[in-house]
């Protein structure tokens, strides 16, 4: 389904048209690729010397740089040091690899549905996944698989949310994006319910704490032990995702000009639906289920890249991983020492940008 808003007359719509072409030119994109990647750097020191103890960022600099070279440190500085490197380095690179998965499966959502509304969040693929990680974590189930039991749990709600919500979409074959995002609204608010459900019988009252703050969003939990799967998982993923680019301009367009072109519009969208879920499931173990984020990105890079999804996949993870950094800054440190689930920030940030984009004159979904 194409979501369109009013377009301004041709004469209007050309100068925009043409500055977005420029900037999806090859050279152009791969400069603005290189340029969003030097403001995740830059972001990154400065969001892990930012907090209740402030390091500058030539300070933070250093003691990165002494980490990972194994230089030394003086004795007084042992504290800081630790707070740099074992505390607020994983959870930063956490929220950076979170943006820039949850950007990129939200452009592989909204395409391969036909919907400008779909998400992780809004399908219940988020809802699913966060069923399956509470249920490990107030169950203790799956224990034999250790630290990687949240994450398996996770997968496996996510991937049964994906499919119960494309089995109730499907009539005969073919997938209405109307009633996928219906089920899905649905869908969501039904694995909520059992997710209540799990919490409100849990025997522990702080697990149940934790767990509902969980479920809003929160890069507390990180460690050096949880970036390793993320980060594999993640990294793959979208360059997975990346590949997938022609086909996803296919999907786009409909099934029956899919297939007329030789792209089996099923067996892509099962594909997408596992790869998506394995994604999302291990982002929402380590950081609770995020809106806004997967569906608000892909419409403001749309809107500087043009529709392309090879173009739109190049840049949407780095513009979601500078965004999810500065929301966990502001998480931590608007009212220190307490924090803002990360969910609030998104909603209040996301709900605005999305209303102004669908308002906005000549924004087109898709393209032009």
């Amino acid at each position: 389904m194409s979501t369109v808003v009013e377009a301004p007359p041709d004469g209007a719509a050309k100068p925009r048209v043409a500055v977005r072409e420029r900037l999806a030119s090859p050279g152009a994109l791969l400069l603005t690729c290189v340029a969003l990647f030097l403001v995740l750097v830059v972001s990154v020191v400065v969001a892990i010397g930012l907090g209740a103890a402030y390091v500058s960022p030539a300070e933070t600099a250093r003691y990165l740089w002494a980490a990972l070279s194994g230089g030394r440190i003086g004795a007084d500085e042992t504290t800081t040091y630790q707070i740099i490197w074992q505390i607020r380095t994983p959870r930063v690179l956490l929220a950076a690899l979170v943006g820039a998965g949850l950007s990129a499966v939200g452009v592989a959502i909204q395409a391969m549905v036909r919907n400008a509304l779909a998400d992780p969040f809004v399908l219940g693929v988020s809802s699913g996944a966060s069923v399956g990680a509470v249920g490990v974590t107030v169950t203790g189930g799956l224990a034999a698989l250790g630290v990687y039991a949240v994450s398996a749990g996770a997968f496996v709600g996510a991937l049964v949310a994906s499919f119960l919500v494309y089995a109730a979409s499907s009539d005969r074959g073919s997938l209405s994006p109307l009633r996928l995002v219906l089920t899905g609204v649905a869908m969501s608010l039904g694995f909520q319910a059992v997710m209540s459900v799990i919490i409100y019988f849990a025997p522990d009252s702080e697990a149940t704490a934790m767990v509902l703050y969980w479920t809003m969003g929160s890069f507390g939990a990180a460690s050096w032990g949880t970036l390793p799967v993320v980060s594999a998982v993640v990294l793959l993923g979208v360059a997975a995702l990346y590949r997938y680019g022609r086909a996803l301009d296919v999907l786009a367009l409909g099934d029956e000009t899919a297939a007329s072109l030789g792209v089996s519009p099923d067996r892509h969208r099962k594909s997408l639906l596992v790869l998506v879920s394995l994604i999302t499931g291990v982002m929402v173990a380590v950081s609770g289920a995020i809106s806004f984020v997967g569906l608000v990105m892909p419409h403001l890079v749309r809107m500087v890249v043009g529709a392309t999804h090879a173009r739109v996949l190049a840049v949407a993870p780095l513009v979601g991983a500078v965004f999810m950094v500065w929301v966990d800054l502001l998480s931590r440190t608007v009212v220190a020492p307490r924090e803002l689930p990360l969910g609030v920030i998104t909603a209040l940030v996301g709900v605005p940008v999305f209303i102004g984009l669908m308002r906005r004159k000549g924004y087109v979904f898709g393209g032009r």
